[in-house]
């Protein structure tokens, strides 16, 4: 056996604009930027990490910015939209005012599984929703930015329910069930909720059976994978023991240094990622300034010269302003 998944640990996306990525989730949404480094696999592509107040696990958006990528495409087999966990029902008031106040087209408060949400996009349709915690129970959520733009009880908190649409939805539920843990909780029409671990909204997924939409493609405006979230590297060996078993190629032990991970395709344009909780992302920065200086793991440290100058400069620096009067 497996130490249980213990629930969402981040989801990596890609963007046309790392500038405008920046803008949108520090300015917009209000998450802080934790970690501004490069794709540990092509150097020059940045990679940026927008959480809560501290980074910590279940609250990270990251972005890659391929050069020269196509928009991606929406459809089948596709993890299709990524949710953000906010306090309460009134906090989605104040987001509704928020979006139309700054021209981000959203389709106002709906409920879906009993909550209260709010779909959204941004300037390239990657998708997105926010979910009310008023009623939920289970994952613990992070910690609102401190000094961000967005007033403490209204401000996202970490990632809700990542929304999967998918062709074979008999054979993802039993990968999600047999080899992962998940349980199915709830169904309504084509969609089916599934959760892991204690549960709740940082620790679920919704699957959307879709097997006639034309497939998928990823680019810009798309998710490249989610990760979920293993205690520490003993539970990941466990797991990169586990997955084989069931005739899953996985990538094997890799070193992200931020946290230790293992990945695996686990249907066609699913790509998982386990990662640990640890250690994080406070090791080589301040807290004060966290965020604002291109950061990178020590194996690529001997290569910041040539880094720097294949990534164009992103200029990150907010410690000096206040945000929180914007």
């Amino acid at each position: 056996m497996v130490q249980p998944l213990k629930g969402i640990h981040h989801v990596t996306a890609i963007t046309s604009s790392a500038e405008e990525n920046y803008q949108f989730f520090t300015y917009v949404l209000g998450m802080r930027l934790v970690k501004k480094t490069v794709n540990q696999d092509d150097i020059q592509t940045y990679h940026l990490f927008f959480a809560d107040d501290e980074g910590n696990p279940g609250t990270d958006m990251t972005f890659f910015d391929f050069p020269g990528i196509p928009k991606g495409q929406h459809g089948t087999n596709e993890i299709s939209r990524t949710a953000f966990r906010v306090p309460s029902d009134d906090a989605l008031n104040y987001w509704v005012e928020r979006f139309d106040r700054l021209e981000v087209p959203h389709d106002g408060i709906t409920e879906q599984f009993g909550k209260k949400v709010i779909n959204f996009i941004d300037f390239d349709e990657q998708q997105y929703q926010l979910v009310s915690d008023e009623l939920n129970e289970g994952v613990k959520a992070g910690t609102p930015w401190q000094k961000g733009p967005i007033p403490l009880e209204y401000a996202i908190t970490g990632l809700g329910p990542i929304h999967i649409r998918i062709q074979n939805k008999e054979f993802f539920k039993k990968v999600l069930e047999q080899v992962m843990g998940f349980t199915e909780i709830d169904a309504k029409s084509d969609h089916y909720l599934f959760e892991v671990g204690e549960g709740g909204n940082g620790a679920q997924v919704i699957v959307i059976d879709d097997p006639d939409s034309n497939q998928a493609r990823q680019g810009y405006g798309t998710v490249h994978h989610t990760a979920f979230r293993v205690e520490d590297r003993e539970a990941l060996e466990e797991w990169i023991n586990y997955l084989p078993q069931f005739g899953l190629n996985t990538s094997g032990y890799v070193n992200r240094h931020f946290f230790e991970s293992l990945y695996a395709r686990v249907a066609p344009q699913i790509l998982f990622e386990w990662a640990t909780d640890g250690p994080g992302f406070m090791g080589d920065e301040p807290y004060e300034t966290l965020g604002e200086k291109l950061s990178l793991p020590p194996f690529l440290e001997a290569k910041r010269d040539q880094i720097e100058k294949a990534v164009r400069n992103i200029d990150t620096r907010r410690s000096h302003l206040d945000l929180t009067k914007e």
